[in-house]
């Protein structure tokens, strides 16, 4: 966020002279009034007065971010929100930051231009420097994301956890040889890993860093990932995916292959969307209860918004079960 220092040095004039302009001051020649318009425009700086009256604007209006909007989770998670807002007169809107830094920022003019009262990350993709200080022009939570040095509130779930019950159970089946995915540095993935890192190193195995895979999302990323293990001399016997689309692509393209699940490969995805009971065989997962997510995180939003609730850094934190099926 720029400052008045920053509109001074883009017009070329002193920070006495901006500030004489921003507040108005009768005696700034045409020419130093146009020059800091312009270079506030450019900038797109908001005086803090500015932000005080925008702030006070209602729009009844929420914008939620995801990173992919093709992920079956999002739309579970969305349409909770959106059901939730509704409820309370609300409009949700949707933003595809499409995992891109810069666009999930330029989503944040939608705060800073008061299109909208609050922005629920359900994805982030900068670090919080980068988003505190948008929360003068309004309200700013986190669902399922979350950045540990966020000073507002985190709807979320506890995926250390999540990581480890995923593994421990693939350990308790007898399986000493266990692949993990995970997707890209998101405090998501990050935790999951974590929690399969420790459920490995608790049983007294040594993770091996080949059956460790990275920026895996989708089925063709599953797909792919059963070749590359099964190339190997030495390979898993069962894989945490981290994700049901992951599970699901992975489980098929071993069938094509002729191996059996889980006799051959057992497999654990996580989320818990109705891809797992459509394949054959069913698959274990994690169930996170995405709309009960969902609808927690807007309730939250909405009572930050009319005043009802502080918005502190606090966790709020939903629990998360193992559901067990065949494919393990």
């Amino acid at each position: 966020m720029y400052t008045i220092k920053d509109v001074a040095l883009k017009a070329g004039l002193s920070q006495a002279t901006v500030s004489r302009v921003i507040n108005n001051h009768p005696y700034v020649s045409e020419d130093k009034k146009q020059a800091v318009q312009r270079a506030m425009e450019e900038l797109g700086y908001v005086p803090n007065s500015s932000a005080r009256r925008l702030r006070n604007i209602k729009t009844k209006k929420v914008a939620v971010l995801i990173s992919r909007i093709v992920n079956p989770f999002f739309s579970q998670l969305v349409d909770a929100m959106e059901q939730k807002a509704a409820k309370h007169g609300y409009q949700l809107i949707l933003c595809n930051t499409r995992i891109n830094p810069e666009k999930e920022l330029e989503y944040f003019e939608l705060l800073q231009s008061k299109q909208v009262d609050g922005i629920i990350l359900a994805a982030a993709e900068n670090k919080w420097e980068a988003i505190a200080p948008f929360t003068r022009y309004g309200t700013v939570i986190y669902c399922n994301e979350y950045d540990p040095d966020a000073t507002v509130t985190r709807v979320r779930l506890d995926q250390v956890e999540g990581g480890y019950i995923g593994t421990k159970h693939l350990l308790d089946k007898g399986h000493r040889k266990i692949g993990y995915c995970q997707g890209n540095d998101s405090s998501v993935s990050v935790n999951r890993r974590r929690g399969y890192l420790k459920a490995v190193t608790e049983a007294g195995i040594e993770p091996n860093p080949e059956w460790m895979f990275k920026d895996i999302f989708t089925i063709d990323n599953g797909r792919e990932i059963f070749r590359r293990i099964a190339a190997m001399d030495d390979r898993p016997t069962a894989f945490f995916t981290g994700s049901d689309e992951v599970a699901a692509g992975m489980i098929k393209e071993a069938q094509l292959n002729g191996w059996c699940v889980p006799d051959d490969l057992a497999v654990v995805g996580f989320d818990d969307q109705p891809i797992a009971t459509l394949m054959d065989p069913q698959f274990t997962t994690i169930n996170q209860f995405t709309s009960d997510i969902g609808e927690k995180a807007m309730e939250v939003m909405l009572e930050i918004i009319e005043g009802k609730r502080e918005n502190k850094a606090e966790d709020i934190l939903l629990p998360l079960k193992l559901i067990e099926r065949q494919s393990t």
